[in-house]
């Protein structure tokens, strides 16, 4: 597959691929463990987790996949004076790969609209578009169908995002419909596909056991 030449020249050295994950307040936040675990095999992986996904996320699961977890609390508290590292641009710096999994309708809304609130849109803001940006909404059918969220998909598309669409499944609230975020494994070759076309590094492809 052709590498885009406008994603080269970033790094010279070889080394695995580095992949951000930001998690948003879905639902579907309890299938985060398991897409963790698949991108690690494969990458260097840093978590971002909004505050409304701790309501489905549970902190033992996330102790055990042994990468780092960064919130709000992490964004605010870290800088102390002028020349300390600000997080979520040191996150831009260092990521190859954002991937948004689950993406909810108010974070979708939120990054659409360039709101910058929390760690993850803060990310979002100023990421370089340059570099793979991926999306896997989640959410209840009638919001899917929203006009809202075509025009916001949009937006984030027209920059430059990919969107991960969801799948039609039983939803959390008993109806039958699309708005379920994909499967990690579809939303792992999703993002490896977008690695291997925008490769600034001669990455190192060997996988590891979960």
């Amino acid at each position: 597959m052709e590498q885009d030449a406008s994603c080269s020249g970033r790094d010279t050295d070889a080394r695995r691929p580095r992949v951000l994950l930001g998690v948003s307040g879905s639902v579907a936040a309890i299938r985060v463990p398991i897409l963790a675990k698949l991108l690690a095999q494969f990458a260097d992986v840093q978590i971002i987790v909004t505050d409304a996904s701790r309501n489905m996320l549970n902190d033992e699961d996330l102790s055990a996949l042994n990468v780092p977890v960064k919130g709000d609390e992490h964004e605010w508290h870290a800088w102390k004076t002028v020349g300390d590292p600000v997080l979520h641009i040191e996150l831009r710096r260092w990521a190859d790969c954002f991937l948004i999994a689950p993406l909810s309708a108010n974070s979708l809304a939120k990054a659409a609209q360039g709101f910058c609130d929390n760690l993850l849109t803060c990310v979002v803001r100023a990421w370089d578009f340059d570099k793979p940006l991926l999306v896997a909404p989640a959410m209840n059918t009638f919001m899917w169908n929203s006009p809202f969220t075509s025009k916001h998909l949009k937006t984030l598309q027209d920059l430059g995002a990919s969107v991960i669409p969801p799948v039609s499944k039983k939803l959390a609230c008993g109806d039958v419909g699309n708005g379920a975020m994909a499967s990690p494994d579809d939303i792992v070759a999703a993002t490896k596909q977008a690695l291997r076309m925008c490769q600034s590094v001669p990455y190192i492809w060997e996988e590891t056991a979960s």
